[in-house]
């Protein structure tokens, strides 16, 4: 399918002074994944040093809380190279074994990501919990300070990358269009959690030095686990969904339908299926009914056209599917027409 430009009015008509050359689809692509990338960088960056500080610190400090954050940074680094591996691998061209490309890896090392979280994160936070309330030692707080400076220095530097992340997602056009890429959903939502989560390990350690209570503690890392399972979880879901299907959005599902009854040539739109495979690759297959009288050349122009403007409309929907037929009479149809097609996009 040749990309259609973005823009095609010329700056005279949008008030400017000069001409600049409209940006491709894949060239706009091209640029949101090395922002992306950048993203990811930042954020594996920050984790691998917060983590070798979060360990040495809880080993030092024996604090199950701040151990708990070092194994949820732990998973947040390893989760960062999947996202990585996500965005070089989803942008490889369609190839005879996979014909519609491989946008579905961005979902599936997103599934990984969120694995991940749950078993690294969430279970070994439960674990010191466990650990702390039912093995009995004499009470020391020989390093607490400083761990829970290692957690302030965390809480800026786990901050500094959610707000990056932000306003990336800003810039790709806010929650709604921004957040449908897992990577960069998935890093917001790692970010976040570990804002959350170093704020309850501060607390938790506070507590503890100040009562002389492992309870603080100990519920401290629960409430870790506990939000570590819960984004792993939707994270997994959304990665689920994706992988196994799911429909475009209705927004342009109602677009494609509303372009296809508009065209005089069709009478009847018998069905509409759609599927995302990608980021920002949709399949459409719609089965169609003529009006009588056309012949196969007509016939074929129709449908040329058709998958043109549902292209143009839908610039995500690059595999375009028509079952074209002819209604003869009433409740009679005479068959798939020559014109029942399948090439990719409106070309």
């Amino acid at each position: 399918m040749t990309s259609t430009p973005v823009d095609t009015e010329t700056a005279d008509e949008r008030g400017g002074a000069g001409f600049e050359e409209p940006e491709t689809r894949e060239e706009g692509k091209a640029r949101e994944d090395r922002r992306t990338r950048v993203t990811v960088l930042v954020a594996l960056g920050a984790n691998l040093l917060i983590a070798v500080a979060k360990t040495v610190g809880g080993l030092l400090a024996g604090s199950p809380a701040l151990l708990s954050e070092a194994a949820h940074s732990v998973a947040d680094s390893l989760n960062e190279v999947f996202l990585l591996a996500a965005l070089r691998r989803s942008r490889r061209p369609a190839d005879r074994r996979h014909p519609f490309g491989y946008g579905k890896e961005r979902f599936f090392w997103s599934l990984l990501a969120a694995v991940g979280i749950f078993v690294m994160g969430g279970c070994f936070s439960f674990y010191q919990a466990f650990h702390a309330l039912t093995v009995t030692s004499e009470e020391s707080y020989d390093g607490y300070v400083a761990g829970i400076a290692v957690l302030v220095v965390a809480l800026l530097a786990e901050g500094a990358s959610l707000l990056r992340a932000l306003h990336q997602v800003r810039r790709q056009g806010g929650v709604a269009e921004g957040m449908r890429d897992p990577a960069l959903r998935t890093v917001v939502a790692e970010d976040g959690t570990a804002v959350l989560g170093v704020t309850l390990a501060i607390g938790g350690m506070a507590l503890h030095m100040v009562t002389g209570q492992v309870i603080w503690e100990a519920s401290a890392s629960f409430a870790i686990g506990a939000l570590l399972v819960y984004v792993a979880y939707r994270l997994g879901r959304d990665a689920r969904e994706q992988l196994i299907g799911v429909a475009a959005d209705d927004e342009h599902s109602r677009r494609i339908r509303a372009l296809l009854e508009a065209q005089p040539e069709i009478d009847t739109v018998e069905a509409l299926l759609t599927m995302r495979l990608g980021l920002d690759s949709t399949l459409v297959a719609a089965r169609v009914d003529l009006v009588p009288g056309l012949d196969s050349e007509e016939v074929e122009e129709v449908a040329v056209r058709i998958k043109a403007s549902i292209a143009h409309v839908v610039p995500e929907a690059d595999q375009i599917f028509l079952d074209v037929t002819e209604k003869t009479g009433p409740g009679e149809r005479a068959g798939e027409s020559p014109a029942a097609t399948g090439e990719r996009g409106g070309a």
